[in-house]
């Protein structure tokens, strides 16, 4: 092969590579939020498709005229951990409210290429109204508008809605606002990952609290690793083959590995575990993390991924961006001092000890509950960034926590500054979240 060839061949990889992460953060990518990350992913959209669907056995779709790529990431087991969140409001998650507002608004949206704030709206309003499952929408009321406007700024940052005249915003304030959409259509309908459409599996209103995890696990669940149909959760299950038994272990642990912070051992099954330590597994992980341009960390514990270039860190730990991500931080130490692990009662206090020792910090949380919400919200994000788990009544630190190490700096302690007394050691900084 020819010096050109070779050099050829190798941009082609670090190209395809960076694609990769690129579309793990940001599994809907538009050229109108990034030209260049669309750019090079229509080009290399080919290797791309094939590397997806043979690692983690997701669909991805390109559409270089609509200008759009979507990568649909499908779990095996569904969580709430990585929910929808607001624009405003410091970016708190969906609620169940917001949520239910997302369904039907989008529901409206397949059928208006253009529309106002306000016609949609009252669409909402008639289509709740029609539903006896659903409280009725009433804009009257500024919780309400407010709710309207988070789950339209979500789809505006999706590109579904774009605001030709006017601002979303100011309909927090006025109902009788102006504003001009105009829809993607299509875009829209691309914006479900789960395999199977929610009303294949429709159920009596009354039956869905207590059939909703079935549910949940019936719209993930796929034909191509056999078993009971995919549309049907009560059909009979049909052999499984020993090939759809591999893709399924492949697929399974290389999801968790490509989209999970850190992915343990102890979380994996034993015919996974069994599969991800065979000659074969470890061969076509490397491999795959190698063609995506990481680097594996593999432990005793488990595996985690570095991305040297943070291209798909979506969400970064350490980070000083809330105070619930500074106590995150500075729990750590006292949970891993405690290998046992520590109760909510003492959670509180550690949150309180805080709020004493930088009385100037974190002003939102002094108040009477303030120490255990603080505690709760820094846990939450532990949790969530897999360096906390819960066993029975306490939180208890899993061993990645272990590689961040808090120092103390000499001097005298700011009131109001936690991260100029301590600073963070991580060999993780730039890992894959």
């Amino acid at each position: 092969m020819s010096t050109l060839a070779n050099q050829l061949a190798s941009a082609e990889r670090e190209e395809v590579a960076r694609a990769i992460r690129l579309l793990l953060a940001r599994p809907l990518l538009t050229e109108a939020a990034d030209p260049t990350g669309f750019d090079l992913v229509r080009r290399r959209r080919d290797p791309l498709t094939r590397w997806f669907d043979y690692t983690c056995g997701w669909n991805l779709v390109v559409e270089p005229r609509r200008g759009y790529a979507r990568l649909t990431k499908v779990r095996v087991n569904p969580d709430g951990s990585r929910p929808a969140r607001r624009a405003r409001s410091g970016r708190a998650p969906f609620d169940r409210r917001r949520y239910v507002l997302l369904c039907v608004a989008a529901a409206e949206l397949l059928s208006m290429p253009m529309t106002t704030i306000g016609m949609l709206a009252d669409r909402v309003v008639q289509a709740m109204a029609a539903d006896r499952a659903l409280a009725g929408f009433d804009p009257v009321h500024r919780p309400e508008r407010m709710a309207f406007v988070d789950v339209l700024k979500l789809l505006e940052s999706y590109d579904v809605l774009r605001v030709v005249d006017g601002t979303t915003e100011t309909y927090v304030d006025s109902a009788e606002a102006k504003v001009l959409y105009r829809v993607d259509n299509t875009l829209l309908m691309r914006l479900p990952a789960a395999p199977v459409g929610a009303s294949r599996l429709a159920v009596p209103p009354e039956e869905v609290p207590a059939r909703f995890e079935d549910l949940l696990v019936g719209l993930v669940r796929e034909r191509r690793y056999g078993g009971a149909s995919a549309d049907d959760t009560h059909a009979e299950t049909t052999a499984i083959t020993d090939a759809q038994r591999n893709l399924r272990l492949r697929h399974s642990v290389l999801r968790r590995l490509f989209d999970d912070p850190v992915l343990y051992r102890a979380d994996l099954a034993d015919e996974e575990l069994a599969y991800v330590t065979s000659l074969t597994g470890r061969q076509i992980l490397r491999r795959s993390v190698e063609q995506a341009g990481f680097l594996l960390e593999e432990r005793a514990e488990g595996f985690l991924l570095v991305d040297p270039d943070a291209i798909a860190t979506d969400v970064r730990f350490p980070d000083d961006s809330s105070t619930a991500r500074v106590a995150a931080l500075l729990l750590l130490a006292p949970l891993c001092a405690t290998p046992a692990g520590l109760l909510p009662e003492q959670l509180a206090e550690a949150g309180a000890e805080l709020l004493r020792r930088f009385p100037g910090w974190a002003k939102a949380y002094q108040s009477e509950e303030g120490p255990a919400r603080l505690a709760d919200d820094a846990i939450r994000i532990l949790l969530d960034v897999g360096l906390a788990g819960r066993a029975r009544d306490r939180v208890v630190a899993r061993p990645a926590a272990y590689r961040y190490r808090l120092t103390e700096t000499t001097g005298p302690a700011p009131k109001n500054d936690p991260l100029a007394v301590t600073t963070a050691g991580s060999v993780g900084e730039g890992d894959k979240q």
